[in-house]
């Protein structure tokens, strides 16, 4: 047996090629950990600082302001918050996986249809503020709908950023499902129509879910949108036609303050909101994992 291979017949692996691959992977692993450094430093002092604030009367009431006597809590940024985001959702889910589901059920390789990857993929880039600037150049501004602030149109902002996420990504999913399954069904007489309902969606849906909750994560932290079209209002409201609180905008405005209990109550919003991202994806996370199994 020639002294180029092992005793299995494997060819021997050079002392050269084994250093340099420990050299790659300690390299790696350094650059794994100096990526992770900011990471753990953001969750660390937003855990220290915001910690503190944490307890009933920071979840059930209302923020106030005050710089003597009680501050508030963070109870309306919440439900507004879940509102604001729960409506932008409504909107934005429903269309981005029928943008994706035209992309890849009728358009394919179509003009038109990489004209809209296109503009998707320019949408994707642009700035949170830039929609917020639309939106209040549009609709805050102008007697379109109605002059001034509300919960809505602050959803309509968000919306619009996380629309092109959930484009891309069901695009992504709806493109895994094989197409032996779509030939089986035309094949058996099945209209397009159907097969998308009864087949494609069924079996992409694991996946629309998780690409769903991502971009719901990045829109639930966004300021700058929120800043020109809900504005912020201490008091709760349900009516998405009014005025609404947000937890990024109370952090905006509490953080900015000159008296340390509100620059606590930001710390503390700010680490509610953390939280609540951490949930939505380590939620999507699970609904990835368990679709793979």
């Amino acid at each position: 047996m020639s002294a180029l291979h092992s005793a299995t017949g494997l060819p021997v692996v050079s002392p050269r090629r084994r250093r340099a691959d420990r050299a790659a992977r300690g390299t790696l692993l350094v650059l794994t950990l100096v990526a992770l450094v900011p990471l753990v430093l953001v969750l660390y002092y937003v855990i220290k600082k915001g910690a503190s604030s944490w307890n009933w009367h920071f979840f059930s009431t209302d923020p106030t302001g005050a710089f003597i006597g009680d501050p508030g809590g963070i109870k309306s940024a919440i439900l507004g918050t879940i509102e604001i985001v729960a409506l932008a959702s409504a909107v934005a889910v429903p269309m981005g996986i029928g943008v994706a589901l035209y992309l890849t059920e009728y358009g394919r390789a179509s003009r038109f249809a990489n004209v809209v990857r296109y503009f998707v993929d320019v949408m994707t880039g642009v700035p949170s503020i830039v929609f917020g600037l639309f939106v209040y150049i549009t609709l805050v501004t102008t007697d379109l709908v109605g002059r001034g602030y509300a919960g809505w149109k602050g959803s309509i902002a968000l919306a619009l950023l996380m629309l092109p996420v959930v484009i891309r990504s069901s695009e992504v999913v709806l493109l895994l499902v094989p197409d032996s399954l779509r030939e089986a069904a035309l094949a058996l007489g099945a209209p397009r129509w159907r097969i998308v309902f009864r087949i494609v969606l069924p079996t992409a849906l694991p996946g629309l879910v998780t690409g769903s909750l991502l971009a719901i994560a990045r829109a639930a932290g966004e300021t700058a949108p929120l800043l020109f079209t809900a504005a912020i209002v201490g008091g709760t409201t349900l009516d998405l036609g009014k005025q609404m609180d947000s937890l990024p905008a109370q952090i905006f405005q509490d953080v900015t303050s000159s008296s340390d209990r509100l620059v606590g109550i930001a710390w503390g919003a700010a680490l509610t909101l953390v939280a609540m991202i951490l949930i939505l994806n380590l939620t999507a996370r699970a609904i990835a994992r368990r679709s793979q199994l």
